[in-house]
């Protein structure tokens, strides 16, 4: 009992209690400290994973076996850079990772990409930026030199 106690305590004071406010109707809704230590142990989770390394994706299956058209797409502009050296997470394997991760990011969709922590955006964003030349621009940020530039020197 004292160790539920304690890690009640340790979650509340992590910010994991949230203000549950009465509804219209009269109703209250309520979530078990569990539910709320969890949350808030993966929210903090998701902060570390996305800055452990310089490139991380979220997304539907793996690199080498995608599982959506638009986690393949970002697979496909990644490895078109060369970047090959990146953290992947498959959402597909844990659903609470799944959810999380759109909480975290503020995003609804998967997959999605973080550049040294931040977050870049969905198959979406990272089209467009690889399409206008931002994504060169934003891999060099980060130390990684295009594939892309360097077959455009070498043809030249």
């Amino acid at each position: 009992m004292n160790s539920l106690i304690r890690s009640t305590a340790r979650c509340l004071r992590q910010g994991a209690a949230v203000y549950l406010p009465r509804q219209a109707d009269g109703r209250v809704w309520s979530a078990s400290a569990r539910f709320l230590c969890a949350s808030a142990d993966l929210q903090k989770d998701l902060g570390e994973m996305v800055k452990k390394d310089k490139v991380v994706v979220f997304m539907k299956g793996t690199p080498a076996q995608p599982m959506c058209g638009f986690s393949n797409a970002v697979v496909q502009i990644l490895r078109m850079h060369g970047v090959d050296d990146y953290a992947s997470y498959n959402v597909l394997e844990d659903s609470e990772l799944r959810e999380g991760v759109k909480t975290f990011s503020n995003w609804p969709t998967i997959p999605q990409v973080y550049f040294s922590g931040e977050f870049v955006g969905g198959c979406d964003i990272l089209l467009q930026m690889h399409q206008n030349g931002d994504l060169v621009e934003e891999l060099k940020k980060l130390g990684i030199s295009s594939a892309l530039l360097e077959a455009e020197k070498e043809s030249k």
